[in-house]
């Protein structure tokens, strides 16, 4: 299986915590004003790129401490970022950024077994789109103060939102 990409970055300390594998999906309706990655926008841009050929990269560098999947969109290659995370090795956690909410996701996952599984995958979800109105330099790892950093595992235990600062 592949993904359809618009880049990765093999070593990253600004996408979450630790040294991270970043993946930006390529492909994105949000539209937000003032998006950081406006090139992963267009769903017919980016490029292909065979999930195994990704988990060996990763499983190469031992200094990873997680993935990171940005976009564009990664909920709407939700089969390939499932393919993905299934093949991960299990020492790694899991960042997803999107710009839907995790309300949504988590009603619509109730009838989509794929998304319920995704979401299950992740460890943090940051949620949200971004909102040049409420950008703030200050937060970390989000770009404005209407996103949240959720963590997904606790939120599963819990029944509710169960909100996470890195720091």
């Amino acid at each position: 299986m592949q993904i359809k990409l618009s880049g990765i970055v093999k070593e990253s300390i600004v996408d979450g915590p630790g040294i991270r594998y970043v993946l930006f999906t390529q492909g994105c309706h949000h539209n937000c004003y003032q998006c950081h990655n406006p090139q992963t926008h267009d769903i017919n841009g980016g490029y292909l790129k065979d999930i195994n050929e990704i988990i060996n990269e990763i499983s190469l560098n031992q200094h990873l401490t997680g993935i990171t999947i940005s976009g564009g969109e990664p909920f709407l290659q939700i089969e390939a970022c499932l393919k993905l995370l299934n093949k991960l090795p299990s020492n790694l956690d899991v960042i997803i950024y999107t710009g839907f909410l995790y309300e949504d996701l988590h009603a619509k996952a109730k009838v989509n077994p794929s998304l319920n599984n995704l979401l299950k995958k992740t460890d943090y979800l940051i949620d949200g789109k971004f909102d040049y109105k409420l950008r703030d330099l200050e937060l970390n790892f989000i770009g404005s103060s209407n996103q949240r950093i959720i963590n997904l595992k606790k939120t599963f235990l819990e029944g509710k939102v169960i909100l996470h600062n890195f720091w």
